[in-house]
């Protein structure tokens, strides 16, 4: 009889010294695999974010000069119009500095963005004395490409979106891209997770895989797409 008790007891330990094996298993992987992850997820979040912002900039611009994006007002009027075909971006952020939260926002949080460093400032001079700030003088304070044909009046045309874009198997270069429909397009990395974030002309913001790429283009309106890189 009471070897039967010490045999039951035995079994009784093994069982929870295999319970204890896999708990630990489990806590490890919890605790160090999901990191990477909520990083990323918390990337991607953020990149919307920014891009819902600067859609929501854009629209609140377009109250104030007759439904139309800086893109397609002069520069004499506060626009950018003359400054499309030199494919710069930060202009066309810059002149809605009053309706964006802060320059920092226009940088992407994933890597290999992360790497750029944002303005402190929409300001193009720090006064003297101020130490640590960065004025937003150019294309290097910016993540994101624009749309320079984007039009409110057709909301599917691209206004915004991750610079990480490849063309015909080349990345997108510093400067105006043309796109047309029948381009072959891709995500040039695995930037969130192959599914990049894209702001539209009616202020919305899409994360298309590289599938939906091609069929987004499409739908755009336009037979070609002028989009400038920074």
């Amino acid at each position: 009889m009471k070897l039967a008790v010490k045999n039951r007891a035995q079994a009784f330990t093994l069982i929870e010294l295999l319970v204890v094996l896999v708990t630990l298993v489990l806590v490890v992987a919890i605790l160090l695999t999901p990191r990477t992850g909520r990083r990323a997820t918390c990337c991607r979040i953020s990149c919307v974010n920014n891009l819902k912002q600067a859609g929501l900039a854009f629209k609140t611009w377009t109250l104030d000069n007759n439904d139309r994006f800086p893109m397609q007002v002069s520069v004499r009027d506060g626009g950018t119009m003359e400054l499309v075909n030199s494919g710069i971006v930060f202009p066309h952020f810059l002149v809605m500095s009053n309706e964006l939260s802060t320059p920092k926002m226009l940088i992407c949080p994933e890597e290999p963005d992360r790497r750029r460093i944002s303005a402190t400032s929409f300001s193009s001079t720090i006064p003297a004395g101020v130490a640590n700030q960065i004025p937003f003088t150019n294309d290097n304070r910016v993540s994101y490409f624009i749309g320079v044909d984007a039009d409110e009046k057709y909301p599917s045309m691209l206004l915004c979106g991750d610079r990480n874009l490849s063309v015909d198997g080349v990345g997108a270069r510093h400067g105006l891209n043309s796109v047309w429909t029948n381009s072959a397009v891709a995500w040039s990395d695995s930037r969130h997770a192959n599914a990049c974030n894209i702001g539209m002309a009616d202020g919305s913001v899409q994360q298309p895989s590289t599938a939906v790429l091609r069929p987004l283009l499409t739908q755009t309106g336009a037979a070609t797409n002028r989009l400038a890189f920074p």
